[in-house]
């Protein structure tokens, strides 16, 4: 007799709208996804909440956003068929877990958030509410579905922990022999930081960014224009690569043969800044040619109509999770 196959384990991320994605997000974070559709079961959101807590986009800005971001997403190979990709605002059940569980998470856990101190010193029109208690929405978002993994970058981590103490405190006020929430692991992205046109984090805000479906000629006069090893003043000069902004791109994206060609070349003086930079510009692009072709293959009518299905999917576990948390805490059917 054959033993039923057991589930795939779930995993849940999310991300904010920013419209059309550059090589950061990509390898920041939506390639771990792709990667994981093979052995989990993937819901991804957008967290256009989110958004709000830092922005104040013009009417129209933010749909254009969500859109344009979740093209990206299937451009990049999230399969509709096997991950569920949906919208937070079109899902009220993450408000109400949101505020069920804003009555017994302590108010200190969201003020010590080194993330909120820095930025509301840095700008104090951010002392908002909805700012401080986003690592609680975040919280919310993700113990919806019960996912035994978030993908995540480095800088996320520390909010995967502050749901997985939510997560302990709520199981041990309201259901200490059977707990209803399982306590997810981050799992980190192999590629914790992309390097920007300027050598800083790709941020499409800094303008330091390759999107990931710029067009080749786009992509070749930004890489050919990218500053080099400062001290490398003139051809003839030596250079060295870990000095050069440069590098840890080709670290990403060239193979160990053409990476030790460039270092010998830019020591020795033998190579030129140009000719170093030719296969990371080629490389770049013949990552970007499937997501320009699946992307120009969309639909937009069948990108929302994705979001649709996926949308109504997550529905139906986030729905299955509340009636679950209303019951444990006495509330009316």
């Amino acid at each position: 007799m054959q033993t039923p196959a057991s589930p795939r384990p779930r995993v849940l991320s999310g991300m904010r709208p920013t419209g059309a994605l550059h090589l950061g997000h990509y390898h920041g974070a939506i390639k771990n996804w792709v990667r994981l559709q093979d052995s989990h079961e993937g819901f991804y959101f957008v967290a256009d909440w989110h958004a709000l807590t830092t922005q104040r986009p013009a009417p129209g800005e933010l749909n254009r956003a969500v859109y344009d971001m979740v093209t990206d997403w299937l451009a990049a190979g999230l399969d509709p068929e096997r991950s569920t990709l949906f919208i937070q605002s079109r899902m009220p059940e993450h408000a109400e877990l949101f505020t069920l569980l804003a009555m017994c998470t302590p108010s200190s856990w969201l003020a010590r958030m080194p993330s909120y101190k820095d930025q509301v010193a840095a700008d104090p029109e951010l002392a908002t509410y909805g700012f401080l208690g986003y690592p609680l929405l975040q919280a919310a978002d993700i113990l919806l579905y019960k996912p035994a993994g978030v993908p995540v970058g480095e800088d996320q981590a520390a909010h995967v922990e502050v749901t997985r103490e939510v997560a302990r405190r709520f199981n041990r006020l309201y259901a200490p022999d059977a707990p209803v929430f399982v306590e997810p692991q981050a799992l980190l992205t192999e590629t914790a930081r992309v390097p920007g046109l300027d050598g800083q984090k790709m941020s499409k805000s800094a303008g330091n960014a390759i999107a990931m479906r710029d067009a080749p000629e786009v992509t070749a006069e930004k890489l050919r224009t990218m500053p080099t090893d400062p001290q490398r003043v003139r051809r003839s000069d030596a250079g060295e690569p870990t000095r050069c902004p440069v590098w840890p791109l080709h670290q990403i994206y060239t193979d160990d043969a053409t990476r030790a060609a460039c270092a010998e070349g830019c020591r020795t003086a033998t190579q030129g800044c140009l000719d170093c930079k030719q296969p990371l510009i080629e490389a770049v692009q013949r990552e970007q040619a499937p997501w320009r072709e699946r992307a120009a293959a969309l639909d937009p009518q069948q990108v929302r109509w994705i979001v649709e299905v996926g949308t109504e999917r997550a529905r139906a576990v986030a729905r299955k999770t509340l009636r679950e948390v209303r019951e444990l805490m006495g509330l009316v059917a």
